[in-house]
């Protein structure tokens, strides 16, 4: 299984550069539509539902201190992505790649999965820090609405 490294820095050989904001909503829509399509996590880290939208603080501990990425700043590996993961990163890029990374956030911020997170947390408004993680399930049920897939 491929890590959250491996997908951003698959994202970013052929995509930046790009602030490291969009390429943590890019990682996000990958998962959760990778979620509903193959039923299966795109990488084992687990987002967060910090202020911003959904964060995964391993990819955060990477990029921290640094607003645009290129292409090498993050180490990982995007051979180690197999065909059904590539082709879902490939189609949420070729959706999203031209939205601004606050209009990505924007997006996040609708109800779903972050907003279900951050009540959980009893967060009160969206400048509240939060650690809370989003839940499989949570992101699994909304972007399998989005898809039309029926359970």
């Amino acid at each position: 299984m491929a890590t959250v490294a491996d997908v951003a820095a698959y994202i970013l050989r052929d995509h930046s550069p790009m602030s490291a904001m969009k390429l943590q909503k890019l990682c996000y829509f990958a998962y959760g539509y990778h979620l509903a399509w193959e039923d299966r996590q795109l990488f084992p880290e687990r987002f967060e539902a910090w202020a911003n939208g959904p964060v995964v603080y391993e990819l955060y501990h990477q990029h921290r201190g640094q607003y645009r990425l290129a292409a090498g700043d993050i180490k990982g590996d995007p051979a180690v992505l197999d065909l059904d993961e590539r082709e879902s990163v490939d189609a949420v890029l070729d959706s999203f790649k031209s939205y601004t990374a606050h209009e990505l956030s924007a997006m996040t911020h609708r109800p779903g999965p972050w907003l279900d997170a951050r009540k959980r947390a009893g967060m009160e408004d969206d400048l509240q820090r939060s650690n809370e993680e989003l839940l499989d399930e949570d992101i699994e049920d909304f972007f399998g609405a989005l898809v039309g897939r029926q359970d």
